[in-house]
């Protein structure tokens, strides 16, 4: 699940592996309040509270082929550290992944990357999405030419260099903020603590330049489109769950859908959740009962033996669809950063009839080992 606890997960895997795991959450969550989201200073960093991340899924063609692309930059507070007097305490930690499948070549290539805030070296804007990870960027601006009394259209701007990959890509929004949850307060759980502040931004149009294994490709345009999530929290994970699952769909008609559920050791589903909104309309959330998962087909990594569904019935509020991996070979090592095992992966979402009717991003957790914090 793209979610609170996925990115809690995450973020206390990555300290463990830097050697901070004890100190991350020592004591009891309190539920966030709820208030209203407030921009350009809400696109940026939240340092008080424990966990954020900014992520990016989308999907173009270059050179006449599909590819999909993800990138994720998190922040982590280091409680333990935030009364230290030295430079050089680690009170943040920021890393990030990315990746890139091709879909012709059956492949997908990623990398990542993990230092602590300060020097230079890593940053977090607190004012706007200004994100400096050593090499790797991503950062927000307002769309010139912006309609007078609407609120101004996002640009974001990333630069990433990897051994195999790289991505110089621009993604410029086509519609209004999503506020995900109750105006942007997001239940994860059935607890009040396990919440976050979450919107999207989705139907992005995307543009530059994608590199593969040194070959540098132009998105060709009007091809592209690109989802992206802004969340930061204090939550906790439920003690009950093993892992999640999440999608986020652009489809064609310009309508955007968020599913998730949280899973218990059974596969039974803990807690549910999404939304849907048409070009022009409200949004429209799903209640924790309103959405049901069921896996139809499974594919098992040769990596780490973990068995992942990577065809999907999702049935919501709007009716019932079905999500099928263009690769089943997503699955995504990131012992490097954050020490967590996860699919990650461009797929197609068809309506219930058969027919495609959009295209996003999978993501799955908690199938190669149960998720502990």
């Amino acid at each position: 699940m793209h979610s609170s606890t996925r990115r809690q997960w995450l973020m206390g895997a990555s300290l463990q592996a830097a050697g901070l795991g004890a100190l991350l959450w020592p004591g009891a969550a309190q539920a966030l309040p709820a208030r209203a989201l407030a921009f350009p200073r809400d696109h940026g960093s939240h340092p008080e509270l424990r966990t954020e991340w900014w992520y990016i899924t989308g999907h173009v063609q270059a050179q006449g082929q599909p590819w999909g692309f993800q990138l994720t930059f998190f922040r982590s507070r280091v409680d333990a550290a935030q009364g230290l007097q030295s430079a050089f305490a680690a009170k943040q930690l920021l890393f990030a992944h990315a990746a890139i499948t091709d879909v012709k070549g059956q492949r997908l290539r990623h990398d990542q990357r993990i230092a602590r805030a300060g020097f230079g070296v890593a940053q977090a804007s607190e004012a706007d999405t200004r994100i400096r990870l050593q090499d790797w960027t991503l950062e927000r601006s307002d769309v010139p030419g912006s309609t007078p009394g609407e609120a101004p259209r996002s640009r974001y701007t990333t630069r990433i260099t990897g051994s195999e990959l790289g991505l110089e890509l621009q993604f410029d929004s086509t519609q209004p903020v999503l506020l995900q949850g109750q105006q942007g307060l997001s239940r994860k759980g059935p607890e009040a603590t396990q919440a976050s502040y979450y919107y999207s931004q989705p139907q992005l149009a995307v543009s530059g330049h994608l590199t593969v294994a040194g070959r540098r490709m132009a998105v060709e345009p009007g091809t592209g489109r690109a989802w992206m999530d802004h969340e930061w929290s204090e939550a906790l994970m439920h003690p009950e769950a093993q892992g999640w699952d999440w999608i986020g769909m652009n489809l064609a008609d310009g309508s955007a859908l968020t599913a998730f559920r949280l899973r218990r050791a059974d596969g039974s589903a803990l807690w549910a959740g999404g939304s849907w909104r048409a070009p022009g309309q409200a949004v429209q959330v799903f209640g924790a009962q309103a959405v049901i998962f069921t896996p139809l087909r499974t594919w098992t990594s040769p990596h780490s033996g973990a068995r992942y569904p990577v065809q999907w019935r999702v049935l919501t509020p709007l009716g019932e669809f079905e999500v099928r991996a263009l690769l089943d070979n997503q699955e995504l090592d990131s012992s490097g950063s954050s020490g967590a095992i996860y699919w990650e992966g461009l797929s197609d979402l068809l309506d219930g009839s058969g027919q495609p009717v959009g295209r996003g991003y999978l993501e799955m957790t908690g199938y190669a080992k149960p998720l502990r914090l």
